[in-house]
């Protein structure tokens, strides 16, 4: 992209300044550091969605918004009061309520108030630094691509990293009621950024997707073979596996299908969409051996986006997974996917990443019963310190990192793994 059309709003909002500099006390501008927001809440999706909370303010100002080269927004108008612009952060606060930006930080240190002409030089200045910066390239932080010629070393040392280690499981959990759940199963998985971490940090595993594809088939098999070396006695009925399909057909994965794992747990894969576009045929000889073994298949990391597009009654997954994101909770009336959910079984979909309690009232009015995420953590984190003896002598944060880790000296630390393993209100694997 060329500085010049990386520019075009803050070029635009300098003209329209230079426009109004004879007028300057008539104005105001309301500044918003979306930038400063956590990475997951600056897709340009939601930017749109965000700016579109402000439509009135804008309106109300007889104003115009600009939105900046790096998310932030600006909204040049009249009459725009301190009050205005609290009123607008709670908006934020309301949508966004897990990032920190909104939850810790000062009303200042996010949405910033320019009075003109008092501010006017300050502000003008403002935005030329900020187009000077950003086409000044940044060298601290770069990262460097796998290359073809590295990916012996990479798996070399993937063979040298203790994955069982790196293994965590997370459960997903159906709501019963009020104060009432229980553990439908646990999903065990690798973390990307666990294992970036194992390499040089420097080095991006992710940037070519064929290499960081052949990188976490070879994960996959590390993965299967880790629960030999888990800490854990009492297995869940059932466990989820985010798996790449061709991992399903291999020997390690027969192995734990068939005799892997104390009291033969019901194996539920978890498979990718792209995986599936990719390898269509694959995914449904998949999925005949899954079910032929007595285990199910699931659709991960979907949104409402993806799944108002893709047929889910061809492809007929046993389960899928809807991923939650805070500007969801203004989609309250969706009939297309009220519809889709409807249809394929509101009992099958699985709401995961939720964050809050609006995530759970969200998927509630959907239909949608099951949930994973951080919520679900802290209930569960919750449950098992009320029942713990020593929990005065630990802390939440201590009790949920071992909770979720399947071996390592962080999980023997706990005097009561018996607890860590106890699957909370689970019945027959149902």
């Amino acid at each position: 992209m060329s500085q010049t059309n990386r520019f075009v709003a803050e070029k635009n909002l300098l003209e329209t300044l230079d426009r109004i500099a004879r007028n300057q006390s008539a104005y105001s501008v309301l500044y918003v550091s979306l930038s400063k927001l956590k990475p997951k809440n600056r897709h340009p999706s939601f930017i749109k969605i965000i700016a579109k909370l402000f439509d009135d303010l804008v309106g109300a100002a007889e104003g115009m918004m600009y939105i900046l080269n790096n998310g932030d927004f600006v909204i040049l108008g009249k009459n725009i009061t301190e009050s205005i612009v609290s009123d607008a952060v709670d908006k934020l606060r309301k949508g966004l309520a897990s990032d920190p930006i909104l939850t810790n930080a000062s009303i200042s240190e996010f949405a910033r108030l320019y009075n003109f002409p008092h501010d006017f030089a300050a502000f003008y200045e403002y935005i030329q630094e900020q187009m000077e910066n950003a086409a000044r390239p940044d060298f601290s932080n770069l990262k460097y691509p796998v290359e073809a010629s590295q990916m012996d070393g990479v798996l070399a040392h993937l063979d040298a990293i203790n994955v069982p280690e790196l293994v965590k499981r997370q459960s997903i959990v159906r709501i019963e009621g009020a104060d009432k759940f229980r553990v439908m199963f646990q999903e065990f998985f690798v973390a990307v950024k666990d294992l970036s971490a194992q390499y040089d940090k420097n080095m991006d595993l992710t940037a070519n997707k064929w290499l960081f594809l052949y990188l976490t088939q070879a994960l996959d098999k590390k993965t299967i073979a880790s629960f030999q070396a888990a800490d854990i006695k009492n297995w869940p009925r059932r466990i989820s596996l985010n798996l790449h399909l061709s991992s399903i057909f291999t020997p390690e994965f027969d192995m734990l299908a068939e005799e892997g794992l104390p009291g033969h747990p019901q194996i539920i894969a978890e498979v990718q969409m792209m995986d599936i576009f990719n390898r269509l045929e694959n995914y449904f000889e998949a999925k005949e051996k899954l079910h032929a073994q007595g285990n199910q298949i699931l659709i991960d990391g979907l949104i409402p986006e993806t799944l108002s597009l893709i047929d889910i009654g061809r492809l007929e997954p046993d389960l899928i997974k809807l991923f939650w994101n805070p500007m969801m909770e203004f989609d309250t009336d969706n009939r297309e996917l009220r519809d889709i959910i409807g249809h394929f079984g509101s009992e099958r979909v699985i709401l995961a990443k939720c964050t809050d309690d609006k995530a759970l009232r969200w998927g509630i009015s959907y239909g949608i019963r099951t949930f994973q995420g951080p919520y679900m953590d802290t209930l569960e984190t919750a449950v098992i310190r009320a029942r713990c003896p020593n929990a005065q002598n630990c802390t939440a944060a201590d009790c949920l990192k071992r909770r979720r880790l399947i071996t390592g000296v962080s999980r023997r630390q706990c005097r009561h793994t018996e607890l860590l393993e106890k699957m909370l209100g689970q019945t027959d694997g149902n």
